[in-house]
């Protein structure tokens, strides 16, 4: 339901898939939580990967003019937090995602589904 993402987001989804992030799911947090409108929750699969994907994400939109109010776990792989505001990024090792499962945690929060194939990188 790509209508239903604005251009702002559309930019975090599309440097998340840029660097291979796998199952990316989006959550509408407005009304559940304070503190964000949006959680994009993705993986990698290794520790490797995701500090490459978090990497790629806050260079891609630095060179944007967007930059995170804070990011942590970077070095580590394990989960990254990106704090940009209203939008905050999840970048998780499978396993990690799986055990922390935040998406049963914000089960109230509306999901956003993506199209991948409407953001085929080539």
């Amino acid at each position: 339901m790509k209508n239903l993402i604005d251009s702002t987001l559309d930019m975090f989804i599309k440097a998340a898939l840029s660097k291979k992030a796998i199952d990316l799911t989006i959550l509408d947090v407005r009304g559940v939580a304070s503190f964000a409108d949006t959680f994009i929750i993705c993986s990698g699969r290794s520790n490797r990967q995701v500090s490459a994907i978090a990497e790629f994400i806050e260079s891609y939109l630095k060179d944007r003019g967007i930059k995170p109010l804070g990011i942590e776990g970077l070095r580590e792989g394990h989960w990254v937090l990106m704090d940009y505001g209203d939008v905050i990024i999840h970048v998780f090792h499978e396993p990690v995602r799986e055990f922390y499962d935040l998406e049963g945690l914000w089960a109230d929060a509306k999901r956003i589904d993506v199209d991948e194939k409407d953001y085929a990188i080539f």
